[in-house]
């Protein structure tokens, strides 16, 4: 099938975006916590060296400490709660398809 094609609706495109280092990294930090790990996934899901992904992955990460919060029960004895933030996920639009 080729890029575009006629229907009864009218010409439809398939639009091709490569992959990119930033995803290839997201993908590799949800199978992995190990620096070490995650660059060899990345660079094995796009090609690059192992080096380059290991770069890539210290420019993007930038997680912040873990914050430690305690709270005491009926019986006056400390529990401690570890809250780890993780970096959300930004949804990047284009502006073209907003205007449609």
């Amino acid at each position: 099938m080729s890029d575009i094609w006629n229907t009864k609706y009218g010409p439809r495109r398939v639009r091709h975006d490569p992959p990119v280092i930033a995803e290839a990294i997201a993908a590799a930090q949800g199978l992995s916590d190990d620096a070490a790990e995650q660059a060899e996934i990345a660079a094995s899901l796009m090609g690059v060296t192992v080096e380059e992904a290991a770069a890539e992955i210290k420019k993007l990460s930038t997680r912040r400490k873990p914050i430690t919060l305690t709270s005491t029960d009926r019986k006056g004895m400390a529990r401690a709660v570890v809250v780890e933030r993780r970096p959300s996920r930004t949804l990047v639009m284009n502006r073209g398809a907003a205007s449609r």
